[in-house]
C-alpha cells in the first residue's frame, strides 16, 4: 500500500503519467496551437497541395506552435505566479517550467527539419515566423513592437503554404498582408484582458503602453481591415456581406469590452475566423 502511494505522489504511476502528459498539453497554448495548425492544413488543401505536402506542411506548423507555446509558459512562468494566474499548468505545479521548457526544445528541433522539408524557401519563411514568435516571448513581448511578431509570424502562414507549391509561386500581396492584420488584430486581443497584471509585472508592450481604452477602439481596425482586403482581392456580394459582418463584430466586441473584458478577444476570434473562412473559399487565389 505505502509503495503504491509512492508511486502516486512521485508521478510514476500511470494516472500520474497522464497527468503530466494533459498538463504539458495545457501548457503549449492548445487552442491557438490547434487553430492555427488547421488554418494551414485548410489552406494547403485549398491551394491544391498533395497529401503528403499537406501532412507535412501540417507537421512543419504543428511543432513550430508547440514550440511557441511551451517557451512561452517556460518563459513566463515567474511572471504569471506573481499575477496569480493558477489556472495554468506550470503555476498550478502540474508540471514544471524545466520540463516545458525541454519541451520546446524538441518541438523546435522537429520543425526546422520539417519546415524544410516542405521546401527550402518556404520552410525558411516558416522558420522565420517561428523565430519571430521566440523572440516576442524572450524579448519584444515587453517592448512597443509587441506587435511586429504576431504579423510576421501570422504573415509567413500563406507564404508558407504557397511557396511550397511546385513552381514555389509567390503568394499574394493582398493575403500576406491580410494574414499580418489578423496577426496584430490577434495580439491586442489576446492582451486586452490582462493589461492590468502584465502593467504590474513590468511588461511594457504596445497595447499595455496604450491601455485598454484605447485597444479597445484599435481593435477592430486590422481585423476589419484584413477582412476589406480578402474580399477586394477577389471582389464578390458575398465577401461585401462578411465586411458588413465583420465590421458589426468587430465595433460591438470593442463597445462592449468596457464592461466584459473578454468580448473583444471573441469578437476578434469571430472576425479572424470570417477572414479564415474567405482565404479558403479563396483558395487558388493564394499563388
Amino acid at each position: 500500500m505505502d509503495a503504491i502511494e509512492r508511486a502516486g505522489t512521485t508521478g510514476r504511476a500511470p494516472g500520474g503519467r497522464l497527468r503530466r502528459v494533459a498538463a504539458l498539453f495545457g501548457a503549449c497554448h492548445p487552442v491557438p496551437t490547434v487553430a492555427v495548425t488547421l488554418l494551414v492544413a485548410g489552406l494547403a488543401v485549398a491551394a491544391g497541395q498533395d497529401g503528403s505536402g499537406c501532412v507535412l506542411a501540417t507537421a512543419a506548423v504543428l511543432t513550430g506552435q508547440l514550440s511557441v507555446g511551451w517557451s512561452n509558459d517556460a518563459v513566463d512562468a515567474a511572471r504569471d505566479a506573481a499575477a496569480g494566474r493558477d489556472a495554468k499548468p506550470v503555476v498550478g505545479g502540474a508540471v514544471d517550467a524545466r520540463a516545458v521548457g525541454m519541451a520546446a526544445v524538441v518541438a523546435l528541433a522537429l520543425c526546422v527539419p520539417l519546415s524544410l522539408a516542405y521546401g527550402m524557401l518556404a520552410g525558411a519563411v516558416h522558420l522565420v515566423g517561428v523565430a519571430a514568435a521566440w523572440t516576442y516571448n524572450f524579448w519584444l513581448k515587453a517592448t512597443v513592437l509587441s506587435w511586429l511578431p504576431y504579423a510576421i509570424g501570422f504573415a509567413s502562414l500563406p507564404a508558407f503554404v504557397t511557396l511550397g507549391l511546385t513552381g514555389q509561386p509567390r503568394p499574394a500581396w493582398w493575403i500576406v498582408t491580410a494574414a499580418a492584420l489578423v496577426g496584430v488584430g490577434a495580439h491586442l486581443g489576446n492582451v486586452l484582458p490582462d493589461i492590468a497584471s502584465d502593467l504590474a509585472a513590468g511588461v511594457r508592450g504596445g497595447p499595455q503602453r496604450l491601455g485598454p481604452a484605447a485597444v479597445r477602439l484599435l481593435l477592430p481596425v486590422p481585423l476589419v481591415g484584413a477582412t476589406v482586403l480578402l474580399v477586394l482581392g477577389r471582389p464578390s456580394t458575398a465577401g461585401a456581406v462578411v465586411v458588413a459582418v465583420a465590421l458589426v463584430a468587430a465595433v460591438g466586441g470593442s463597445l462592449m469590452g468596457r464592461h466584459r473584458p473578454r468580448v473583444p478577444f471573441l469578437a476578434a476570434i469571430l472576425v479572424a475566423g470570417a477572414d479564415v473562412a474567405l482565404l479558403l473559399w479563396q483558395g487558388a487565389a493564394l499563388a
